[in-house]
């Protein structure tokens, strides 16, 4: 298969590219490089992947068409895996257009490329956070997801719509994925696993907002590439038995599908923090801080779709987890000092 990646850098999207060219096909990867956290990790995880003499990258802004329609007429992509985008709740309110132009404009941009090259499957990385207010658990894509509480959760909910309304005109297969609090090796600098780990081995303290009484569905990284892979092989189809005066929230008379891929299993902060401190071997200095605007207290997957449609559901312990995450964080900067 010929697929591009977009994000390719990135956490999620270095890893993805990796195991598909680890299983033979040709990746096409696009990044702008960004420096909302140090290039230097991202130039770390390209390492890994431009061994591959089929791999390509491109340092490309989703932000420039001109960009996108010649390295999608260049390469003709047969799949699309669109992964790039301004992360961040908290981020979303100091710098809101950074939001507006990678998660909208860009994901336009990409949508057009794909409409034009005869795409065979656009895949796009959601989030958990499009559930927004909802407080019915665990999480369905059956459930209305109309209350954001952040301008991150918005952008993406807009992906999804966006989507919809190609797959509805275009007949373009999509099929978006709302990750649950992904996390493992070669993650961003900027999340709380990432965060805890760097303070728990210099002694400082770590900021716990809502007192620690957030739980979160965390999905180790190596779960959510082979779900993303599984859904990749394919494409998104029709409900036939979706029906506009009743209209389910997660498929559609058009090609278009919304799967969660979480790890159905929510885990307190607190028992996230011991899980580092027992990996690490060292306990944690806790600033307790109240819930942050945005901020959703609670995550939980409800992963029927994505068993019942693909067979598959994210199995790594979070003790599992965090303890390689641990090790590849002492490794990657006891040798990057």
């Amino acid at each position: 298969m010929r697929v591009l990646v977009t994000g390719s850098a990135g956490f999620i999207g270095s890893a993805l590219s990796l195991r598909l060219l680890e299983r033979g096909d040709s990746v096409v990867g696009i990044d702008n490089h960004n420096d909302y956290y140090d290039p230097a990790i991202k130039d770390a995880r390209l390492a890994r992947n431009a061994v591959y003499s089929r791999y390509k990258h491109y340092r490309i802004d989703l932000c420039d068409p001109a960009a996108i329609e010649l390295c999608f007429a260049a390469h003709k992509p047969q799949y699309v895996v669109n992964l790039a985008a301004q992360a961040g709740v908290r981020y979303s309110i100091e710098n809101p257009m950074a939001y507006i132009n990678s998660n909208v404009v860009g994901f336009t941009h990409v949508l057009e490329a794909c409409r034009k090259n005869d795409v065979q499957h656009l895949v796009y990385a959601s989030s958990s956070s499009v559930y927004g207010a909802n407080t019915i658990m665990p999480y369905s894509e059956h459930h209305n997801v109309n209350h954001p509480l952040s301008l991150y959760a918005a952008s993406k909910k807009s992906n999804e719509l966006m989507a919809h309304a190609y797959s509805h005109l275009f007949a373009l297969p999509t099929t978006g994925l709302r990750f649950f609090t992904v996390y493992g090796p070669w993650g961003r600098p900027d999340m709380a696993l990432f965060k805890f780990t760097k303070a728990i081995l210099a002694g400082e303290k770590i900021p716990v907002f809502n007192n620690g009484e957030h739980s979160r569905d965390f999905t180790y990284i190596d779960d959510i590439v082979d779900g993303v892979v599984r859904v990749l092989d394919r494409p998104a189809q029709s409900n036939p038995v979706w029906s506009g005066a009743n209209p389910d929230p997660g498929s559609s008379d058009a090609p278009w599908r919304v799967y969660n891929i979480g790890h159905n299993s929510p885990v307190n902060l607190m028992n996230y923090i011991a899980a580092i401190e027992k990996a690490v071997g060292k306990k944690a200095l806790l600033e307790l801080l109240p819930l942050q605007p945005g901020d959703m207290p609670e995550s939980y997957a409800d992963i029927s779709d994505l068993v019942n449609h693909f067979q598959y559901k994210p199995a790594t312990s979070i003790d599992e987890g965090v303890s390689k995450f641990v090790s590849w964080y002492q490794d990657f900067f006891n040798g990057h000092k």
